[in-house]
């Protein structure tokens, strides 16, 4: 769903849907695209990249719309799964968006919730279970999606390394839930208008946004994406 918002700010902690933020003298617009999952993939799309290729088998990868386990039916999301047998797996969403205005600058604010089970402070292969699996999003002009360099099958667009960026997708944390974690959990990964993501639209005004974790942890993670917010604020 996509809403043209006439609000009077575009505030840290996304002060756009909560409310609570001083409000400055002149109006603004914001586009908002808000997706839940409850029914089906709204047209997202998952994939997988950072692996060899002809290993999707070894790897387990998997994706699709399903419930999140221990939720009864009651909550669904984009289920997203994978062996880390590289150290640097990459599982992502994605999807066009279209109807913001042609060559047209903005600020990009991110809300994106994740059911995980990962407990924080656990140890793991190569790292920890949560905190080395780093969630991160972007928009791009050009469809994000792997490509196959030197047998192994790379992103076109840069996602940095990990914890690090790259200049396509900005750092949002880590999966990692609790101590105590024993089952799926949603929790939130956003960032804020101190923090926001630039983009620059062209002649058609349509850009992709990318959602997913670059893994440092060399084991199964299995998340699932409940809710993905994205605000497009014109720069002034």
């Amino acid at each position: 769903m996509v809403k043209e918002l006439r609000i009077f700010a575009f505030c840290a902690g996304l002060a756009v849907t909560t409310g609570g933020c001083t409000l400055p003298d002149e109006n603004i617009t914001v586009f908002s695209y808000s997706y839940e999952f409850s029914t089906s993939d709204e047209g997202w799309k998952g994939d997988f990249a950072d692996y060899p290729e002809g290993d999707s088998i070894f790897y387990e990868l998997k994706f699709k719309h399903d419930t999140v386990p221990g939720t009864s039916g009651n909550r669904k999301g984009l289920m997203l799964s994978g062996n880390n047998h590289s150290d640097d797996l990459f599982m992502f969403v994605r999807k066009q968006l279209t109807g913001l205005k042609p060559n047209t600058t903005y600020r990009v604010l991110f809300n994106v919730r994740i059911a995980s089970k990962e407990k924080t402070g656990a140890v793991g292969a190569g790292g920890a279970p949560g905190e080395s699996v780093f969630v991160k999003a972007g928009i791009t002009l050009q469809k994000p999606e792997k490509v196959l360099t030197d047998g192994m099958y790379r992103m076109n667009v840069d996602i940095g390394n990990q914890a690090q960026v790259g200049e396509d997708v900005m750092l949002l944390g880590h999966i990692g839930v609790a101590t105590n974690t024993e089952k799926f959990t949603e929790v939130f990964r956003n960032n804020n208008s101190a923090n926001t993501f630039w983009i620059t639209t062209d002649q058609t005004g349509a850009v992709w946004v990318l959602i997913g974790t670059d893994s440092g942890y060399e084991g199964i993670t299995t998340v699932y994406y409940t809710g993905i917010d994205i605000f497009f604020n014109e720069a002034g």
